[in-house]
């Protein structure tokens, strides 16, 4: 199959990552694959590796574009500005357009189109990451959790240090687990928190550890690209996003054996939910994150129950090959439709 990824973006964020492990699986699988868009620097190189396509684009016009002079059997589209950018190039053309829906909301607003109408009129299949993403877009679409490769390594569940794997953004509530890891009084059993990833929030979380008297216990580590050999050495994850489409540090945390905490809303729910009563918190709520932090970290016995188990669900129902063959079923299906 002639299968082209379409994404209007170059900051190698979530979905950016989703489309590199996506395309390489899927090429790997012997589809014939092109990348549009998404960071050079991180993409191109494992993307050539496997024989898939990796053409530049961050803004919408030049996917635009590219879309227009390729020829594919599926366009798979990756956030808003790529469906729209998508289904103006694919007009008049016979291939199938699938939209895949990374976020718990609707479509962005844009003053200059009708995004909706647009993409609706040429969309011919819809994926959801999570079945909150489902429940929120306002239209039908197939669930198909993103897979993520098995760990070759994994954490011990020794070390006292929980990590923070997200950017540093606003709807990503990070002071949240600040707080909390200051409510659990961790800090003076002489447990770590290590935050990494960066973001316009870095200054004022900086302030407000100094404020909470964490300076010697947290550490802002930034950006890292050896984000598995952290895992390795973390015996707990912490994720406060209550937005999350899915939770793709989660997903990682659970197939490196790391227990994770996190708030109990949107795609954390698909990962988490019935694995341990602890390992959802109430959204925003530090006390309960505190607690659930203190409950791991007083139980090391739970704690690795509960990496374990996240573990064998990680292997058991996010493998990459269990989203490629379910991806390819969407596709068949737009297809067909398309060709009627």
């Amino acid at each position: 199959m002639r299968i082209v990824h379409a994404v209007a973006s170059d900051r190698f964020a979530g979905v950016e990552q989703f489309v590199l492990r996506l395309a390489r699986a899927q090429a790997e699988h012997g589809d014939d694959v092109t990348v549009i868009g998404g960071e050079p620097g991180r993409m191109r190189q494992p993307l050539e590796a496997v024989g898939v396509r990796s053409i530049p684009a961050a803004r919408a016009a030049q996917v635009f574009r590219e879309v227009r002079r390729l020829r594919a059997d599926v366009v798979n589209s990756h956030m808003t500005a790529a469906d729209a950018a998508c289904a103006l190039a694919l007009t008049g053309r016979r291939g199938a357009l699938v939209s895949t829906r990374h976020f718990a909301s609707r479509r962005g607003r844009t003053r200059m189109l009708p995004v909706e109408s647009i993409i609706g009129r040429r969309v011919d299949a819809e994926i959801s990451v999570s079945r909150a993403v489902a429940d929120a877009i306002g239209v039908p679409s197939t669930v198909v959790h993103t897979g993520v490769p098995e760990a070759t390594t994994g954490s011990t569940g020794a070390l006292p240090r929980i990590v923070m794997v997200q950017r540093l953004q606003p709807e990503k509530h990070t002071a949240v687990g600040l707080h909390a890891f200051a409510r659990s009084g961790l800090a003076d059993d002489g447990w770590l928190l290590d935050v990494i990833g960066e973001g316009p929030e870095r200054s004022a979380l900086s302030e407000l550890v100094t404020g909470l008297g964490l300076s010697d216990s947290v550490r802002f580590l930034g950006f890292r690209d050896d984000v598995p050999a952290q895992l390795d050495d973390a015996s707990i994850l912490l994720a406060t996003c209550p937005v999350e489409g899915l939770g793709l540090a989660v997903l990682e945390a659970m197939t490196h054996s790391v227990a994770p905490v996190a708030a109990g809303a949107a795609g954390h729910l698909d990962l988490l939910q019935d694995l341990d009563s602890r390992a959802l918190f109430r959204p925003d709520d530090a006390a309960d994150a505190a607690e659930a932090l203190r409950a791991f970290a007083d139980d090391p016995a739970r704690r690795r129950r509960l990496a374990e188990s996240a573990r064998d669900r990680a292997r058991r129902e996010f493998s990459v090959a269990r989203q490629t063959a379910r991806t390819e079923a969407v596709y068949r299906s737009a297809l067909e439709r398309r060709r009627r």
